[in-house]
């Protein structure tokens, strides 16, 4: 018996519909791939405050084409919104299994397989057009081929196929020739960017900037117009009291082409007069105004200006800025990993894996960045003094994979070569190592009833030297026995009867007491000037 699924609002999946493309574009339904208007043509303050009102009552096909416009006219705005699309869509994306169960593991790797695939980016750069139109709904085509559930493509459908529910206007719904029809569960993802709080429809950017590009439209018409008649002579016609109306025409068609063609011809009866163009006034207000836009445009899309608009003395700050803002990334990344876990995880799992209790979670952001050599340095010093650190764990951090157990290893230097010579001859023999000794004193007698002497351990992992033989004297039976040999006597006895810590200090303090300082200054003198000798010397005493 097949279990039911639910999408996260609750109704129920059809499969067999899930098969089926819903909003396939048709050259005669309301689908249409080409139709559309254009309203930033002979746009004005009277017509862009209708249509955005327009939107917020519930058809925004109008406003929806306009920010589709912007996009194509205002390079600047195509130019900050691509990168704030392309900076996040280009994040790196992860996946946490729910727990180390096997399942909830698979089910992570699932997720994995649909995010690795090469469109994946794109489809993601698609999903964001939301940030500009405050929405995207995007349809997930599914492939059953082989008796698996995983998603052939995410195609991109164009917002103006689409109206929120007049009742909560919230809730998209598809157009219909018989009027609009849910989204079928499981088979969309819907993601809403939220520039600001409120209805949907009110929270992309292009919102924002309509009134910005619509007063840049202006500047940048005036701009054109003083150019074209930047420097040109004022041009003046001047006809007799009996000129007929077809002499006026000629005459205006003669001053017209003399801007264009400077050359005409007039009767002899007219006269043109050329009057020398004076300018006055800023002549750079048209570029500073529309830059001043520009920067506010910039501002509401990345967050700052700095790395848009060059300015002198500028780098560090750019430096400081560069592409979009910390804050306003993370939060476009946060949206989007709620929407693709609500809307690709959970029905790619719950389709080939059935419902769970939880799901692997799709993490969309920049790796924590790591002082290798601080890390590495600090580890070097603190295992030593005990602390434990798990290889996985440190190559976590490096970004090293695990090794593959036929893998060859890298190794330090002497091991290499120790391991790659086979059968070293007599003279190449390696020579004897030692990195330090540990001395010990039983702390009992033997069966003799004397204490042994002192046994120095030798660790034989670096070069015999002076400094060595120097420590081997002292710790031999000729060297620090004698000297410790009193102060140690009965000193266990002594100690196990104190009663309170002053008694502890007083019985260190007389036995430290009986040791011959002279006697051991004068053996640390002569271990000192041996190794000194032999150092100046370059003596080898291996």
């Amino acid at each position: 018996m097949a279990v039911t699924l639910y999408d996260p609002y609750g109704r129920p999946i059809d499969r067999g519909a899930l098969k089926t493309e819903q909003a396939a574009p048709t050259v005669t339904g309301i689908r249409q791939p080409y139709s559309g208007g254009h309203p930033a043509a002979g746009l004005t303050p009277g017509r862009l405050a209708r249509l955005l009102r327009e939107a917020i009552d519930g058809d925004a096909q109008r406003y929806l084409e306009l920010a589709e416009d912007m996009e194509e006219r205002d390079l600047h705005y195509a130019g900050v919104l691509g990168i704030r699309k392309r900076q996040v869509s280009g994040l790196e994306i992860t996946v946490d299994a729910a727990s180390d169960e096997p399942d909830d593991i698979r089910a992570a790797d699932l997720v994995r397989e649909v995010i690795e695939r090469d469109p994946f980016t794109d489809e993601l750069f698609d999903i964001l057009d939301a940030v500009g139109k405050g929405f995207s709904a995007t349809e997930i085509i599914w492939d059953t081929s082989e008796g698996q559930w995983r998603p052939s493509s995410l195609k991109w459908r164009d917002p103006r196929w689409f109206e929120f529910d007049r009742d909560d206007g919230e809730t998209l719904r598809l157009k219909e020739m018989g009027g609009p029809v849910p989204l079928k569960p499981f088979g969309w993802i819907t993601h809403y960017a939220k520039a600001k709080s409120g209805l949907p429809i009110r929270g992309g950017l292009a919102r924002g900037v309509a009134w910005n590009f619509l007063f840049k439209s202006f500047t940048i018409k005036d701009w054109a117009v003083f150019c074209e008649a930047y420097g040109q002579p004022l041009r003046i016609g001047k006809y007799g009291p009996d000129a007929s109306e077809e002499d006026k025409e000629t005459l205006l068609r003669a001053i017209q082409n003399i801007g264009v063609d400077f050359g005409a011809i007039v009767p002899q009866s007219m006269m043109i007069e050329l009057v020398e163009a004076k300018i006055s006034g800023n002549l750079e207000l048209y570029e500073k105004r529309a830059d001043w836009l520009d920067r506010q445009t910039s501002k509401i899309v990345l967050g700052q200006t700095q790395t848009t608009d060059a300015t002198a003395g500028g780098y560090a700050t750019a430096k400081v800025h560069d592409g979009v803002r910390d804050d306003i990334e993370a939060a476009d990344a946060r949206q989007l990993s709620a929407t693709l876990g609500r809307d690709l995880a959970k029905p790619l799992v719950d389709l080939n894996m059935g419902p769970r209790r939880s799901y692997p979670r799709i993490r969309i952001g920049r790796p924590e960045e790591i002082d290798v050599d601080k890390l590495v340095l600090n580890v070097s010093k603190l295992v030593p003094l005990g602390l434990k650190v798990g290889m996985s764990t440190m190559r976590d951090k490096l970004g090293l994979p695990d090794p593959d157990p036929d893998e060859e290893l890298l190794a330090p230097a002497g091991q290499a070569a120790s391991q790659d010579t086979e059968d070293p001859k007599p003279e190449e023999e390696p020579k004897p190592f030692k990195v330090g000794f540990t001395a010990q004193i039983a702390e009992k007698p033997d069966m003799s009833g004397q204490r042994p002497k002192a046994v120095a351990h030798r660790t034989q992992t670096a070069p015999v030297d002076a400094v060595d033989t120097a420590l081997d004297e002292i710790l031999g039976d000729e060297g620090w026995e004698p000297l410790v040999a009193p102060v140690v006597a009965g000193l266990e006895d002594k100690l196990a009867k104190a009663q309170t810590l002053d008694d502890v200090r007083a019985i260190i303090t007389d036995h430290l007491a009986t040791l011959d300082v002279d006697a051991f200054a004068e053996t640390l003198a002569r271990a000192t000037f041996a190794a000194r000798i032999s150092g100046e010397a370059d003596e080898d005493l291996a």
